[in-house]
């Protein structure tokens, strides 16, 4: 089987690569506002696996896919089994042999790395246990377009050390953000997990913090980032989380403890208003959680034009235009 390009990691790409997907997806937004959907994907299918819930994911995908000129098949897990109705190695061969690419929404992250040994195709991650990749792609996307710059923007992570964070963190170091993460004792990042996010050669203008404190944590940060305290598949933890979070909620209160006006609040959403984050904040001129779900869409066409049409071929720095 030919060597492919998956997008599993933030690590499977390098730092031009990074930058090349997000300036196609700054293309297609400027050409998607003035009412241009050029068919940069005619033809092309993806096949969206899914294992947990989702609107942002599948709507963004299905919705890129088809302002590209291509579709998409969704398939839900119950029904095709993966690895108890069919093998793991059956479904990713036929799979491969009729779609272009494979988008994987797992419980597991491991479910998605064992599918993609199997493919010809590209397979994309779409959440697991412990990354989220392309939500940080939007993130990023979404600081850059508020601020014109990615560089030395500070970042304060505030609340469980999960998988959507540890991506950000990941992404941060390749783009020389600054993160502070605030959590609260049992649910920090272990020391071994910041050393691989952090990678070994982060961007020099990138820097890591822990502060437990929330209020000290976010001192001069652009931006405050949270998300749910009880996550799918911990619900047995709830009373037990509330209590542990208690301080970490993103009220006006913690907001005002950045130090600027021009700060930011961010969540990946869905929210739980009233526990992690107030409805005062959630719907204040502060939050840009519309916008940044929004470019979940812009920041995932990026990736697919770039995964579908461009990884590995020595022309794929060009811009669109030309």
């Amino acid at each position: 089987m030919k060597k492919v390009r998956h997008f599993i990691n933030l690590s499977d790409v390098k730092n031009p690569e990074l930058d090349r997907i997000f300036q196609i997806a700054e293309e297609l937004k400027s050409e998607w506002k003035s009412g241009v959907r050029k068919q940069y994907l005619q033809g092309k299918v993806i096949a969206l696996i899914f294992e947990k819930m989702s609107l942002r994911t599948r709507v963004s995908f299905e919705s890129g896919m088809v302002q590209l000129g291509g579709g998409s098949v969704f398939l839900e897990n119950q029904h095709i089994g993966l690895g108890v109705r069919e093998s793991v190695a059956d479904i990713g061969h036929v799979l491969s042999s009729m779609v272009d690419g494979i988008v994987y929404r797992a419980k597991k992250h491991t479910s998605v790395t064992s599918l993609a040994k199997y493919c010809s195709c590209p397979v994309i991650n779409a959440l697991t246990d412990q990354s989220h990749p392309c939500q940080a792609l939007a993130d990023m996307l979404t600081i850059k377009e508020e601020f014109g710059k990615l560089e030395g923007i500070k970042i304060a992570w505030v609340g469980d050390s999960n998988n959507v964070a540890a991506s950000l963190v990941e992404i941060a170091a390749k783009l020389g953000v600054q993160v502070v993460v605030s959590s609260p004792e049992g649910y920090e990042f272990s020391e071994k997990q910041i050393k691989k996010l952090c990678g070994s050669k982060p961007k020099s203008a990138f820097s890591f913090e822990k502060i437990q404190d929330p209020f000290k944590a976010v001192a001069g940060a652009d931006a405050i980032y949270t998300d749910v305290w009880v996550s799918m598949g911990q619900e047995n933890e709830e009373e037990e989380r509330k209590k542990a979070f208690a301080r970490w909620q993103i009220n006006k209160e913690l907001m005002k403890r950045t130090g600027k006006k021009s700060s930011i609040f961010l969540h990946c959403l869905p929210a739980r208003r009233g526990l992690e984050v107030t409805d005062e904040i959630m719907d204040s001129p502060q939050s840009r959680i519309v916008e940044q779900a929004a470019n979940r869409m812009h920041a995932q066409k990026g990736l697919l034009v770039w995964l579908l049409n461009e990884a590995g071929k020595k022309e794929n720095f060009r811009s669109l235009s030309r």
